[in-house]
């Protein structure tokens, strides 16, 4: 058994040796994958706080408020992230209004291309209704796309867009929401909807209804003038409001016209800018 033992010793040995003069060497085990580094910004995007800090910022898709219901994919931190010439012209906006008693608050700034994606599996996904009594209790699911409330792309996804309202100073609290409470739809009387602390724009945010729209003939009397208020001082300093969503504004001409991002919703996206 010893000296069989020996033979096949050798020629393991000797087999190993034929190998290597054919290859040059041993294969080795293959590294792991590491993972992709996370893109970044360009420099042309600034977090808005490092232009105007007196903006408030309630960023809603960091948490569950929301049509979809929970925190939205890419949304790291609770940060309104834009391009330069946006971040400044809400700025000077801002000033505008700081001037007559009011402030501006941001709901939504750059939105990556993953934040959007999410909101295209959320509307294909019929069974999903946790939160259409506040916002789509009189539009049937299925409609989302057709209906223009949903796209597999978005202007956000530029870093120019920024979706927003104004709040009357001193501003007051707005508390948190709580998932499960009940929800009231989102064109009910600004006292029966979730608390805002916001003017009263005849709906809230992301409401998916034509109440919506800016000019719309039911909204009438402060509602109307509040909607105004808040479209004149953007369009002044270069905004373009889009006539379905009184909250929705795109700053023009766009650094980016044709590129969708998706870098996340974080400091370190743009740090030290």
């Amino acid at each position: 058994m010893t000296g069989l033992a020996t033979a096949l010793r050798t020629l393991a040995v000797t087999a190993a040796a034929g190998l290597l003069a054919v290859t040059g060497s041993v294969a080795a085990p293959a590294p792991p994958a590491s993972a992709a580094p996370e893109p970044k910004a360009p420099r042309e995007f600034v977090a808005l706080g490092s232009v105007d800090r007196t903006i408030l910022q309630e960023m809603r898709y960091t948490t569950a408020h929301n049509f979809v219901g929970e925190p939205v994919d890419g949304y790291r931190q609770p940060l309104c992230i834009l391009t330069r010439p946006a971040a400044e012209a809400l700025h000077r906006a801002q000033l505008r209004l700081l001037a007559r008693g009011y402030t501006l608050k941001v709901y939504d700034c750059y939105r990556p291309q993953r934040a959007v994606d999410h909101f295209v599996r959320w509307a294909k996904d019929l069974e999903d209704e946790r939160m259409k009594k506040e916002f789509y209790p009189l539009v049937d699911k299925s409609r989302l796309f057709a209906d223009g409330y949903i796209a597999e792309k978005s202007g956000h996804s530029r870093g120019s867009t920024v979706d927003l309202t104004i709040v009357r100073l001193p501003a007051a609290p707005t508390r948190a929401y709580v998932p499960g409470e009940r929800l009231v739809e989102c064109w009910a009387p600004q006292e029966e909807r979730f608390p805002d602390n916001s003017v009263d724009m005849g709906t809230g945010y992301d409401c998916f209804d034509t109440r919506s729209h800016t000019d719309d003939p039911r909204i009438r009397g402060a509602q109307r003038a509040n909607r105004q208020l808040l479209k004149g001082a953007l369009v002044e300093q270069g905004f373009v409001n889009l006539p379905e969503e009184w909250w929705h504004f795109t700053f023009e001409p766009e650094p980016f016209p044709g590129t969708f991002f998706d870098f996340p919703v974080a400091r370190r996206s743009v740090a030290g800018r």
